[in-house]
């Protein structure tokens, strides 16, 4: 949707849990040593100044990953971390890194990433902070993109969609949507993000994924705060899901260890 910009809730909770777990993720994929596509079909700007206007327009980074320095939520030595160090020591301490920093983060020789947005202010950034030729930057609806690619070259890959839901048919379209991508492509290890709303829509879509029976599958959720009865868009968002597909091995207890830290977190800690 053109009218959404990350930028504004760069940095928040939801952020925090979906990239620890990508950078878990990517930690366990690098272990093998073998060359893998990284495709994002929401890929936003990659990097994000914290200073900017907009980003100080919502607080939220006040409450995320401010908050998390501030209170050493993670060791050091957790991926994330390790990326988040690496960005803050080349851009600026401003910087908080997407998830297509943290695939470049780890990107080796034979590596290759595609990264697709929509928003032209968005992609200006992208196409400004990644310069590499195994970096492929697509200004396309990101899912008949990455239907068009696959299968790409690596097969091994790892996807990640990571859509803003303000499309309410998202949901309902998304098994739709992996069911046509596993036909093509069969299997990446499939990253799935999507908030928790009082209004719970998100529900039914991960039911209808299960039921793709999609080898190594399972849900990761972790809510920050109680849900609300009612309210819908970011300020009723109360919690971060993620719907994995081949999960890496090890990966569930990493996660656990991420969300355990995390749960309940809107609770001010006295």
């Amino acid at each position: 949707m053109l009218s959404y910009q990350h930028i504004y809730h760069a940095g928040c909770l939801p952020d925090i849990h979906k990239h620890m777990v990508l950078a878990e993720i990517f930690d366990l994929m690098a272990k093998k040593f073998k060359p893998m596509t990284y495709v994002e079909t929401h890929a936003g700007r990659g990097y994000y100044d914290l200073n900017a206007p907009e980003a100080s327009k919502t607080g939220e980074a006040a409450e995320g990953i401010l908050r998390m320095l501030k209170e050493n939520w993670f060791q050091p030595t957790r991926p994330f971390m390790k990326v988040l160090k690496d960005t803050q020591r080349r851009k600026g301490g401003q910087y908080y890194p997407g998830s297509a920093a943290i695939a470049e983060y780890y990107r080796s020789p034979g590596d290759k990433m595609h990264l697709m947005e929509l928003h032209p202010g968005e992609i200006r950034y992208l196409q400004g902070s990644f310069k590499s030729s195994a970096i492929h930057i697509q200004q396309k609806d990101g899912y008949q993109a990455l239907l068009t690619l696959a299968p790409p070259e690596p097969r091994r890959g790892l996807v990640f969609i990571d859509p803003s839901y303000e499309i309410k048919t998202e949901y309902d379209d998304m098994p739709g949507f992996v069911a046509k991508l596993m036909k093509k492509w069969a299997v990446p290890t499939l990253c799935i993000w999507y908030p928790l709303l009082p209004s719970l829509a998100h529900v039914n879509m991960v039911k209808k994924l299960y039921a793709l029976n999609l080898p190594k599958s399972g849900v990761f959720q972790v809510e920050f705060c109680p849900r609300p009865e009612r309210g819908d868009g970011w300020k009723a968002l109360y919690g971060s899901g993620l719907f994995i597909a081949n999960i890496p091995f090890g990966l569930e207890q990493r996660v656990e260890e991420i969300q355990r830290r995390l749960r309940g977190i809107k609770k001010t800690e006295e």
